[in-house]
């Protein structure tokens, strides 16, 4: 899918109808958003932006990294921008993370993603001010400013979500909650790997002269750098609270078995000792007194008890129960 975002005479951001005739003069500081394109619409732009099909398509990998390419007058750069799963088997959300692709050629600009994401969908709807499609590296470092700050949005819902997994732990030691609390700390490593891959992109970019920058451009990608650092750190934090949540979790839930087969095995032993009165006094041996009574039956469930009783109450003493 192709979308065409430009700014209107009020420097509002609109997207272009669907049925807009595209040519290479009309693209020209404009915003051109590629949602999961196929080869047609990749051929399209490429020819009339002039980037070539292997940058188009970087993004396209689940797989790409994080990083800069630079090719004589065009210049990409790949972020993981995060992202949010719905498994309809589940009836919660995990977190993960795919590539996006910004790339500068002249006077366009072209992100391309594998899926819409709620990083361009704040740009499309409004949500983010002061965009003009004509200052490209702004924008880019606005953008840049969004992913990161999307994180910091993410880690605080997943840190939700692990105290709501926590309280139903507290109550019930459930599978489905703790199969939720490794997609929670599965999520954060993808996040702590992405961040720490856009975090390096984004030094590069304030170091060295990929882009044209200005004085305001330069102070986007100061606070993008730093609300990435904040996410790094706040992802660290989790995922250190998560590691020990889930460690004390094991050490109960082992702790418990260990009690349950602890119950377990003096009950054996209790009854053990009736079992054994029962075998001594069942052999064909002569004797042994009580065994052609007419009380015999009630000696030997007597002795049986009574040996059981003393066998319990020295159990308990020693707290095996």
């Amino acid at each position: 899918m192709i979308n065409i975002l430009y700014n209107d005479l009020n420097k509002n951001l609109c997207i272009c109808p669907e049925d807009t005739e595209l040519s290479s003069e009309f693209l020209v500081n404009k915003w051109v958003n590629l949602i999961n394109p196929d080869d047609r619409e990749v051929e399209k732009i490429s020819f009339l932006t002039g980037i070539s099909d292997e940058y188009l398509k970087a993004a396209l990998d689940e797989e790409e990294r994080a990083r800069i390419d630079k090719d004589d007058d065009c210049v990409m750069i790949i972020m993981d921008v995060p992202i949010i799963e719905e498994d309809p088997e589940d009836d919660y959300y995990t977190y993960g993370t795919i590539p996006m692709s910004i790339i500068h050629k002249d006077n366009y600009l072209v992100t391309v993603c594998l899926r819409e994401n709620s990083v361009v969908n704040d740009f499309k709807f409004g949500r983010v001010k002061n965009v003009e499609t004509f200052k490209s590296t702004r924008l880019t470092f606005q953008l840049l400013y969004a992913v990161s700050t999307k994180y910091l949005s993410y880690l605080r819902l997943i840190n939700k979500a692990s105290q709501r997994v926590q309280s139903t732990l507290e109550k019930n030691m459930k599978n489905d909650a703790i199969l939720e609390m490794l997609d929670l700390q599965k999520s954060l490593v993808y996040f702590s790997t992405s961040i720490s891959a856009n975090d390096a992109v984004i030094e590069k970019l304030k170091k060295q002269s990929y882009l044209k920058k200005y004085e305001e451009d330069q102070d986007v990608i100061d606070d993008a750098s730093i609300e990435n650092k904040q996410a790094a750190e706040m992802c660290s934090i989790y995922r250190e609270i998560m590691n020990g949540t889930m460690e004390a979790y094991g050490t109960i839930i082992t702790n418990n078995v260990n009690d349950i087969m602890k119950v377990l095995a003096a009950l054996t032993l209790v009854l053990s000792v009736p079992t054994l009165i029962a075998s001594l006094f069942g052999m064909n041996l002569g004797g042994i007194p009580g065994v052609h009574s007419p009380w015999g039956f009630g000696v030997v469930c007597l002795i049986s008890i009574i040996l059981a009783v003393i066998s319990g109450i020295f159990l308990y003493k020693k707290k095996m129960f």
